[in-house]
């Protein structure tokens, strides 16, 4: 299928970009900035941006699409709410969503299927009842938002176009989206349940969440509302003690209700709301998941996955060859992570030795943005780019040691926040699978003063950006979901 996607860069967006170029689909992706996308989505993503003509390109490029998936909207708990935002909110949401509509209708060529964005605010605050995807909405703000979501597309002639529209709840993955902000709370030992803590939340792993959309996408008896949300929703308070099992640490302080009013404002009793949601449409038509219970899925999420990190000693090889960088900055630590790929080293290789795919493969909170780059990766190339670090924006640049085409090759840290930086990258196939390890060599400047902050934080953060790179090559690359097999209900033209 040829896919027209919105919120592409964004958390869910760019798992599912990597899934999509996965299946062999064809992605155009609507975006503000097509210089910042290229270096978060890489060369297989066709980018369009329709300014100042956007009716006419916005319903051509349609015209080329077999399916549109839209997951645009301005994230909602980042600050206090205010008509600004609101409208904000409504305009990312509802605006863009009709926007996309007239585009459907003035097409000569319609788009199968269009899939849309919603969420589980939809039901509103509605305590310990069951929902499936027949309860009505609620009455808060964001119930009355997501119904206006869901409504602009009635317009559309569904026996031309299909439409789903995806009611989601709390998307839990590596790299970004609440987890990623939860975890940072409770690893300085400071999580605790938000109010009562009755309160029921609804959740996906990441995976199933993607899994999801290209069922949808696939299977046309999926139709209208669907809960994308995992089997077993749980209390506010449930979800805390297993955060702090997973991360070994206390939950005891509590958020009171009035505190979460003070600083987050109206957005505080959305945040509080109850939504004990199922999803039945999608089980009931076949869809398994990967992660049906919140340990699972948090166990794979924050546990240490297959990245070690041990200090440099005779237990682990030797950096390849004799190299004057390694004598000039000596490394004191190594982190080694392996990942095996489903597919074959001749299709894997050539993805990692694009510098355009670095983006896919950083945790979006880093803002990896490349500033320029060899266009031949070989020996002696450079490539230049920025990201963001606990917040600080540094330059990073890294020169290509060494290169062996389909076997290995070596980055080093020629500038950047690092003493040492040495990153081999070794492939071997294995029964038409590739077994792909890194093998980094590295150091911080300070003895002391780097021991300790690799032990309070750098530490962390190197295992969280090589478990998200190996999730997102999984994505990518396989394997594919154990339970989900392609549906057998699959559209044709």
């Amino acid at each position: 299928m040829n896919v027209f996607l919105t919120g592409a860069t964004g958390f869910i967006g760019r798992a599912l970009v990597l899934a999509l170029l996965k299946e062999g689909h064809g992605v155009m992706a609507w975006v503000r900035s097509p210089a910042r996308a290229r270096s978060q989505l890489g060369e297989s993503v066709e980018l369009l941006t329709f300014l100042p003509d956007e009716e006419t390109g916005l319903t051509a490029a349609l015209e080329r699409c077999d399916a549109v998936i839209n997951l645009a909207g301005e994230p909602l708990f980042e600050k206090r709410w205010n008509a600004r935002r609101k409208r904000a909110f409504s305009d990312s949401r509802v605006s863009m969503t009709a926007r996309l509509v007239r585009a459907v209708k003035r097409a000569r060529r319609k788009p199968r299927v269009l899939i849309s964005g919603s969420a589980v605010g939809y039901y509103g605050d509605r305590g310990c009842e069951s929902l499936t995807e027949q309860a009505g909405p609620g009455t808060d703000f964001l119930a009355e938002l997501c119904e206006a979501w869901e409504s602009a597309t009635e317009s559309i002639d569904v026996a031309e176009t299909r439409i789903v529209s995806l009611r989601t709840g709390i998307v839990l993955g590596q790299g970004g989206g609440a987890l990623e902000r939860l975890a940072s709370i409770f690893r300085l030992g400071l999580g605790g349940p938000l109010g009562p803590g009755s309160q029921f939340v609804p959740w996906i792993h990441l995976q199933d969440c993607v899994s999801m959309i290209l069922h949808a996408l696939h299977d046309h008896r999926l139709k209208g509302p669907v809960n994308l949300v995992a089997p077993a929703p749980v209390t506010n308070l449930e979800l805390t003690r297993s955060l702090g099992r997973v991360l070994s640490r206390p939950v005891f302080l509590r958020a009171p209700r009035f505190m979460l009013r003070v600083v987050l404002g109206e957005a505080a009793s959305s945040l509080l709301s109850s939504q004990r949601c199922y999803p039945d449409k999608a089980t009931a038509c076949g869809f398994s998941f990967q992660f049906p219970d919140l340990d699972t899925a948090l166990d794979d999420l924050l546990g240490p996955g297959e990245v070690s990190l041990a200090p440099l000693g005779s237990n682990f090889p030797s950096p390849m060859g004799d190299s004057d960088y390694l004598r000039r900055r000596r490394p004191d630590r190594i982190l080694v992570s392996r990942v095996v790929i489903d597919a074959p080293l001749e299709d894997v290789f050539p993805f990692f030795s694009q510098p355009t795919n670095l983006g896919l493969l950083t945790p979006p909170r880093m803002g990896f943005r490349i500033l320029r780059a060899d266009q031949r990766m070989q020996s002696g190339a450079a490539i230049e780019y920025e990201l963001r670090v606990f917040g600080l924006k540094i330059g990073w640049e890294t020169l290509i040691e060494q290169w062996e085409d389909g076997h290995h090759f070596v980055d080093s840290q020629a500038r950047g926040p690092y003493r040492s930086w040495w990153h081999e990258h070794h492939f071997r196939e294995d029964g038409g699978q590739t077994v792909m390890e890194d093998r980094v060599y590295y150091a911080l400047p300070g003895k002391i003063l780097g021991r300790l902050a690799h032990r309070l934080f750098v530490g962390h953060q190197l295992r969280s950006a090589f478990n998200y790179r190996a999730a997102a090559v999984r994505f990518r690359f396989g394997p594919a979901p154990e339970n989900n097999p392609p549906p057998s209900h699959e559209e044709h033209a």
